[in-house]
């Protein structure tokens, strides 16, 4: 964060200011939504959530050393008080950046956001101060707590950025617009908020390249048609990546080596190197070429980024993250979030890195499919069954058991179980896995899947 004083952050976010005894006072670091991340110097931001409102934390970010506190009301202690809070830290961000100019890489797609950022980061903070994405913080308001940990050494800024609905890329690109803007996939993310059909989903995600000035580069995957036809929304120069000849940056010769971990020759118009990615399955093959395209329109050589491809590894949680038990049992953690293309390319991987081992899979909810939410999980189920899978949980009271259906239905050999709740699933996987297993957690956020996974690494 660039110090700003109070009187200075309330004129950029037309704010009064309420029991502010020194309006010159410096804030000196970012900002945070939790108090429990407040850092002394830095604002907290008051947001009222469906469970909890931060106005009532306060007087404690205060205590812990916030400088000030962003509100829609008096809360006691040294506040800006605006209308918004949520478009007041966009405005704020808005105006750090302008004063900072940092190259502004934009992210998107309907799977493999978090991943592919994190390989872009690893491969450009070598060569300069980067500030990328914390978490998953991809929207209204964590972009712009993003954009505000950037001070003036920071050289690139690497943006991942969520889109709900359609409208929702527009507002994020006005508070960060894109130098590059880098478009992963289209899939059934969300699909239910956006109209309900693919094409839909693509006239949201292409709105991040819509933003792009001519200039700049629209990155686009050569091997999703949705994404391909996005070349037509913008005036910035095209880079293509993909395994498609005609891709700018391509992979050849892909192959899976020990522990499901791809390798590739990584092909761009400034030469050729291999990549032996860190990370697990198939499809990271994609998410490293798009990190590849985004570091080829940054300039750096074939040899660079193959060789920082190759060092990367996985950062964030609850991303197909891997725990080994003392009996031999390995838990891998992939309950972050799931939709269609992520669950397949999930379970496809799981069975991969398996080999002979013994297989479990427990399995909650895909979000926000719509009207095909049961046929959805129905093909999660019946793909269980063709890979193999020897046990599947299937957890939740709606969609899952049309998985759990499916499965059995197939008639392959699946061991078929299904829980209510989280807590049902610890309770039956205890009870199911044996030493040596491998199993796979994986659904959408709001299945709570994640508890269990640690849960059961923990056992």
């Amino acid at each position: 964060m660039i110090p700003m004083t109070l009187a200075e952050i309330a004129r950029v976010v037309d704010a009064g200011l309420h029991d502010v005894t020194d309006p010159e006072a410096l804030v000196t670091a970012p900002a945070a939504v939790d108090s429990r991340e407040v850092r002394p110097g830095g604002l907290f931001a008051a947001t009222a959530g469906a469970r909890v409102d931060g106005h009532d934390y306060a007087a404690g970010a205060v205590a812990d050393g916030a400088k000030a506190v962003l509100a829609t009301r008096p809360v006691g202690v040294p506040a800006l008080v605006v209308e918004d809070v949520q478009r007041a830290l966009g405005l704020l961000a808005g105006h750090v950046l302008a004063r900072l100019d940092p190259t502004v890489i934009a992210l998107t797609g309907s799977v493999g956001k978090t991943t592919t950022k994190d390989l872009l980061a690893q491969i450009l903070e070598p060569d300069a101060p980067t500030i990328a994405t914390d978490r998953s913080f991809n929207n209204e308001l964590g972009l712009p707590l993003t954009v505000l940990r950037a001070d003036p050494a920071t050289r690139y800024l690497v943006l991942e950025m969520g889109a709900g609905r359609k409208g929702d890329l527009t507002y994020l690109t006005g508070i960060a617009p894109p130098h590059l803007s880098l478009v992963l996939n289209v899939g059934a993310a969300h699909i239910s908020r956006m109209g309900g059909g693919l094409a839909d989903v693509a006239a949201a995600k292409g709105e991040l390249v819509e933003a792009l000035t001519p200039d700049g580069y629209a990155l686009l995957n050569a091997d999703d048609p949705y994404v391909l036809g996005m070349a037509e929304r913008t005036r910035a120069r095209i880079v293509l990546y993909g395994t498609a000849a005609d891709a700018h940056v391509r992979a050849e010769n892909a192959s899976m080596g020990e522990l499901a971990r791809p390798a590739f020759d990584l092909v761009t118009p400034s030469g050729r190197a291999r990549v032996e990615l860190g990370l697990i399955g198939e499809h990271q093959v994609a998410n490293a070429l798009a990190a590849a395209a985004a570091a080829y329109a940054l300039g750096l050589s074939a040899e660079r980024i193959a060789a920082r491809l190759t060092a990367a590894r996985p950062r964030s949680s609850g991303r197909f993250e891997v725990f080994d038990r003392p009996d031999g049992v390995t838990v891998i953690n992939d309950a972050y979030n799931a939709n269609p293309e992520s669950m397949r390319a999930g379970l496809r991987a799981f069975r991969a890195l398996a080999g002979d081992r013994r297989t479990v899979a427990v399995l909650g909810g895909m979000g926000q499919q719509a009207d095909a939410s049961r046929d959805r999980h129905a093909q999660v189920g019946r793909l269980v069954a063709e890979l193999g899978i020897d046990v599947l949980i299937a957890v939740g009271d709606d969609d899952p058991p049309a998985a759990a259906a499916a499965a059995g239905d197939a008639g392959l050999g699946v061991s078929v179980h299904t829980a209510d709740d989280v807590a049902e699933a610890v309770r039956l996987a205890t009870g199911l896995i044996e030493p040596g297993d491998l199993v796979f957690v994986k659904a959408s956020s709001e299945y709570g899947l994640s508890a269990c996974a640690i849960a059961l690494a923990g056992s």
